[in-house]
């Protein structure tokens, strides 16, 4: 590097260089040129889907700003993991077998109460994203968004903030607006259902077929159907979208 003295008349030698009129004097000062090393963000993964979870590894292992550090295919595998691991964020789908998303959330919260976790799932209800935001998610990703916003997604969420997908921000906004103008209407009770009905409900809102909502159950495919058929009667509701719906509000998801 050089640096340029000014005059500022006689003075001893420095350097062996004489000072004159705007005297240049070089010196070699080491400069360390090696990047610094930036710890990875270390992610968990939890999907019962087995190659939708190799391919969103593979997607992320494609930076290296990313670490997966675990994998779960259940809820429960994932709160045993959780308890030896210490990531920065968990991607956990809501439809998962033995401990489903929403309860996921909570228990994750307990455990890692400063953890990110974002909900990348195929359910574009705004009943389930309530939830999910409102259990302690900060991301609400669908499946069929995943290829475009994932790295958005995440990115969002590291900076502090809520992301919530593209395809369900339109809607969000119009369903949040008729509940602060006190339109959503309120169903009958819960307790007005059996506890088979209960049961059935639950099974159902988790994307269970009647055939599997059965077997579950030890019950019939056509009985499932009547408890369905009896719930809508009673709740005064016309699709299972409703039920499912339904389902939420009540915290079964």
């Amino acid at each position: 590097m050089s640096l340029f003295l000014p005059d500022v008349g006689p003075q001893p030698s420095t350097f062996g260089v004489q000072r004159g009129k705007g005297t240049q004097i070089t010196l070699n000062i080491p400069i360390d040129t090696e990047e610094v090393e930036i710890d990875p963000y270390c992610v968990v993964l939890a999907d019962d889907h087995v190659l939708f979870r190799q391919g969103l590894k593979k997607i992320l292992a494609e930076t290296k700003d990313f670490r997966i550090i675990g994998e779960a295919g259940c809820g429960l595998e994932l709160i045993n993991l959780l308890k030896k691991l210490n990531p920065d964020m968990v991607i956990l789908d809501i439809s998962m077998p033995k401990l489903r998303g929403i309860e996921a959330i909570r228990e994750i919260k307990m455990i890692h109460p400063h953890v990110s976790i974002l909900i990348l799932t195929m359910h574009k209800d705004n009943q389930y994203l309530h939830h999910a935001i409102s259990a302690g998610a900060q991301g609400y990703l669908l499946k069929e968004d995943a290829a475009t916003e994932l790295f958005s997604a995440i990115e969002t969420i590291r900076k502090g903030k809520i992301f919530v997908s593209p395809l369900l921000t339109d809607d969000l906004t119009e369903d949040w607006a008729k509940v602060s103008r006190g339109k959503r209407r309120e169903s009958v009770k819960i307790e007005d259902l059996t506890h088979r009905e209960r049961e059935v409900l639950k099974l159902i809102a988790e994307g269970k077929s009647s055939k599997e909502v059965g077997e579950l159950l030890f019950i019939s495919a056509r009985t499932v159907e009547r408890h369905r058929a009896n719930m809508m009667l009673k709740l005064n509701m016309k699709k299972t979208a409703d039920l499912v719906k339904y389902a939420i509000q009540k915290g079964y998801i």
